[in-house]
């Protein structure tokens, strides 16, 4: 075994064990843990810092605005080789920088001596504590990205998938005023779909202002924001006529029976976003939505993300990859799976003008992996 270790750092797998050159606020320092393990070569070694996402928009949906995303940034180093992995806090999760550094703090990878023992791994990581998604999922990227970078395999292929069958991936228009969203339009001019934030009493102003610019497809996310399953009903026939392609989390998640009213009368498919976050809630939303939307950081991380899309293909349900606010990190995780998906919602990084890594490139509207290892990302 270290034989092979040593043969796969000759052959160039290192990818550097800290974040170099990145200008961080004071408040943002790293913390290190597990600092016991000096060595190289037998323990896993955690590291992790905050940072704070700038946004590019006030991004406004039903219930929120906000300019800025908390997210934590997690590495984890094996025989010189590091993994990158994120967690990105928005703030519905209830997450925080406070509550991800706590139960980061609490997990000890040296208890492990080999990063492909992943079950035994991410078990070990769920039962520290319930919930924490977002956090469970920084520290599932990373090891993603470390043992994939170990096998000189991205994961795309490693989970048998051709990156030929890519989705487009939509470009989100917050809610704003008219000027403001034809210029966010004209920002997109290369996206084939645009994803549009519904759910106030603007939704068709909102909607007949981006047609006023431009005829792309839309979809839309509504965010729980319709309260009237019959009003719900008429808006998305409206919305048909006007080129949309499918609607998201129409009406709250906890108005079951109204939401399988309205999927089983829509004239389209009508996904769950807020009402399925991990790998238990699939069988509940199948024959109430047409689909799932699957999110890192409400699932885990992206060995609960590829069950999840298995289960939903198997039921016959849609399947969209989508994101939080974001670097590069997660979207280029999450973009890992996206030839499983219907349609990929992955422009978190383009929404912050402060991203520190390269990664997952958009080419003509379309999620375009390269053969980089692990989740194919770089710092910058």
């Amino acid at each position: 075994m270290s034989d092979r270790r040593n043969f796969l750092k000759i052959t160039g797998l290192t990818a550097g064990s800290m974040l170099i050159g990145v200008s961080v606020p004071a408040s943002e320092k790293v913390v290190y843990i597990n600092s016991k393990a000096a060595g190289l070569g037998s323990t896993m070694k955690l590291k992790f810092r905050p940072y704070e996402l700038q946004l590019k928009h006030v991004f406004t949906i039903a219930n929120n605005s906000r300019t800025t995303t908390p997210v934590m940034l997690t590495e984890i180093e094996y025989d010189g080789i590091t993994g990158y992995g994120e967690a990105s806090m928005p703030p519905y999760l209830g997450e925080s920088h406070k509550s991800v550094a706590d139960f980061l703090s609490k997990v000890d990878l040296t208890i492990f001596k080999d990063p492909f023992q992943t079950e035994d791994i991410i078990s070990y990581i769920d039962s520290i504590a319930i919930g924490n998604y977002a956090a469970k999922a920084s520290l599932d990227i990373a090891l993603h990205d470390l043992t994939g970078k170990l096998l000189q395999q991205p994961w795309f292929k490693l989970w048998g998938l051709n990156s030929s069958k890519t989705p487009n991936t939509s470009f989100t228009i917050g809610m704003d005023t008219p000027e403001i969203v034809k210029q966010k339009v004209h920002e997109a001019e290369i996206f084939k779909i645009l994803k549009v934030k519904l759910g106030r009493d603007n939704d068709k102003e909102m909607i007949s202002t981006i047609r006023s610019v431009t005829n792309v497809p839309i979809c839309v996310d509504v965010n729980q924001g319709w309260k009237d399953r019959e009003m719900a009903l008429d808006m998305i026939h409206w919305l048909a006529l006007q080129g949309v392609v499918f609607i998201e989390q129409p009406m709250s998640k906890h108005a079951v029976e109204d939401m399988a009213w309205l999927t089983e009368k829509s004239p389209l498919p009508v996904m769950a976003d807020e009402a399925v976050q991990t790998v238990h809630d699939v069988l509940a939303v199948n024959k109430v939505y047409s689909g799932i939307n699957i999110k890192l950081m409400k699932c885990g991380g992206m060995r609960n993300a590829y069950k999840m899309a298995c289960m939903a293909k198997t039921m016959g349900m849609k399947v969209m990859i989508g994101c939080m606010t974001e670097t590069s990190c997660a979207i280029s995780a999450a973009a890992q799976l996206s030839p499983l998906a219907d349609w990929a919602d992955l422009d978190g990084n383009l929404l912050i003008n402060n991203d520190i890594y390269d990664g997952v490139k958009i080419v003509d509207g379309k999620v375009t992996l390269s053969d980089l290892p692990g989740i194919g990302i770089s710092l910058r």
